[in-house]
């Protein structure tokens, strides 16, 4: 069979495509989606990201695809090939390159930015994609909940649009995906896989006239009336897009994926892979780091996480089923990805879990012994931060600076303050997530792809998966490896900060049953 191997070069604002041709050993298909996407040629935006680099690594892995074009833009001290190179070396494709050692070759990234009027992308490179691409998956976005407003709708809402307007292009388009999120319409707590056009102050047409016609700041003073009841700009503009799409799709192959709360990879490609601390996966950080120990959260509400390779693997099962039923369907099928609701976890049981394992792989690198209490009162959690982060964190700064190291602890739990408050309207309460389409995907699927693209939540073994994730976290994020030695000086160290962390409880008692003796001794 034979394959068609990537430019050896790029253009600034252009991939210049210099096939040369190249052998794989013909490998044969043996599921409906696996032949699916036999030769296709695929586009996906959001390459770079987490959940991009999982379906991107999936595809290669698990199929024999004829090329993936996937866009990547130049950072301010990166350009693209110097981003490409360091996203070709990451551990993710470690076990596809053991497999299958040229399949990187496949890959050829197209310079652009979604920021973009016009996704930045050359004439070139869009008569190329136009002309080759197959399925496209949408997954570029910026995920910062309070990103400026002008910001996130040229990202997530405008970008869009464009990228629906490049698909009318691609004359032999057979699936699109866009990638959106669970909390698109959050402002509802039963969730439906609908389209919720009422929920907006104003439609998405207004919301980007007002883009291209108001200025940055102008636009941004705004943001508290065209988010309405929504809690950030993050959570509207990825619900414009899908207001996008419902206006926009027309007669185009096009599905909506929404997954819940991404966390680390279950099984594939290594078990609990994740390379970057985000969200909720940042709490988790900060908890095992010894760092946060108080949040704003409700223990009783259901914590809808998802793992990162369930997520890629029903991207890649989406788009077979979009194909499919392309004809069929004239409205695009929009899929809720949550837990079952037969196998529900909330966010008290997420918390026991992650300290259980935690305490089975500590970290070397902990400064304090992990525990965690948790309010759902605002109020409280400002108040109870004084005690437990800046009053540690501040004698922590001073032992810092005698050492002569730059003090960091006070300044770094700002931002962990931020990050709390930014999450707590999606776990302050329990969303219901209607799971239909979810289910429906699910039971077309042959036993085969069921198995080698498995995203069955009914059977999560948490336990399992809580073990799996921080272990991940252990290797990936603080770069610790699994070795009995590191583990065992991990455990020293834990044993060692309980040891102390119970002497500051004893003290810290102490000390008030003297207060309290010295208030009462006053009057009586």
């Amino acid at each position: 069979m034979e394959r068609l191997a990537g430019p050896s070069s790029i253009d600034k604002g252009v991939a210049s495509i210099a096939y040369s041709r190249i052998r794989f050993s013909p490998r044969k298909m043996d599921t409906e989606i696996q032949r699916f996407y036999l030769d296709k040629t695929v586009f996906v935006t959001g390459g770079t990201g987490f959940l991009g680099k999982v379906i991107i690594e999936k595809i290669l892995r698990a199929t024999d695809p004829k090329h993936i074009y996937f866009l990547v833009r130049s950072k301010k001290n990166e350009d693209v090939k110097t981003r490409v190179a360091k996203w070709m070396s990451q551990p993710i494709f470690e076990a596809l390159l053991k497999t299958k050692p040229r399949a990187l070759e496949l890959m050829t990234p197209i310079a652009g930015d979604c920021l973009e009027p016009d996704l930045g992308i050359s004439d070139a490179d869009r008569k190329l994609l136009a002309k080759e691409v197959q399925i496209v998956i949408h997954g570029a976005a910026t995920v910062r909940f309070n990103e400026p407003m002008h910001t996130a709708l040229a990202i997530n809402t405008r970008a869009t649009r464009l990228m629906l307007q490049l698909a009318r292009e691609m004359h032999r388009l057979e699936a699109f995906v866009q990638i959106s999120t669970a909390y698109s319409n959050c402002v509802l707590e039963h969730i439906h896989e609908q389209f919720y056009p009422d929920n907006f102050t104003c439609s998405v047409d207004t919301a980007l006239q007002l883009k291209e016609t108001l200025s940055a700041a102008l636009l941004d003073n705004m943001t508290p009336a065209l988010l309405g009841n929504f809690p950030n700009t993050y959570s509207y503009t990825k619900g414009l897009a899908e207001q996008v799409i419902q206006g926009e799709a027309g007669d185009l192959p096009v599905c909506i994926f929404r997954p819940a709360i991404i966390f680390a990879n279950y099984k594939e490609p290594s078990s609990g892979w994740i390379d970057n601390p985000y969200g909720l996966i940042a709490l988790i950080y900060g908890i095992t780091y010894g760092v946060l120990h108080l949040l704003l959260c409700n223990y009783k509400a259901h914590a809808p996480v998802v793992p990162g390779d369930y997520c890629g693997n029903m991207v890649v099962a989406s788009a077979w089923e979009t194909a499919r039923n392309a004809k069929k369907k004239p409205v695009p099928t929009i899929y809720n990805f949550s837990p079952s609701n037969k196998n529900i976890i909330t966010f008290g049981d997420l918390k026991d879990k992650g300290m259980y394992s935690g305490k089975l792989v500590p970290m070397t690198k902990m400064i304090w012994y992990p525990f965690l209490h948790a309010t759902t009162f605002p109020w409280l959690f400002s108040l109870g931060c004084i005690f437990y982060h800046y009053v540690p964190g501040f004698l922590y700064d001073i032992l810092l600076r005698l050492s002569g190291e730059k003090p960091r602890l006070v300044k770094a739990y700002r931002k962990v303050h931020e990050n709390v408050v930014a999450l707590f309207p999606f776990n302050k309460k329990t969303y219901w997530f209607n799971r239909d389409n979810t289910e429906a995907l699910w039971d077309h699927m042959s036993t085969e792809d069921q198995s080698v693209f498995n995203f069955n939540m009914e059977n999560m073994n948490w336990d399992d998966y809580f073990k799996s994730t921080l272990n991940g976290m252990r290797l990936h994020l603080f770069k610790e490896p699994p070795t009995t030695a590191s583990l065992d000086h991990g455990r020293r160290i834990l044993s060692r900060y309980f040891v102390l962390h119970c002497a500051v409880q004893v003290l810290l008692v102490s000390a008030a049953a003297y207060l309290i003796w010295l208030v009462l001794s006053v009057f009586i």
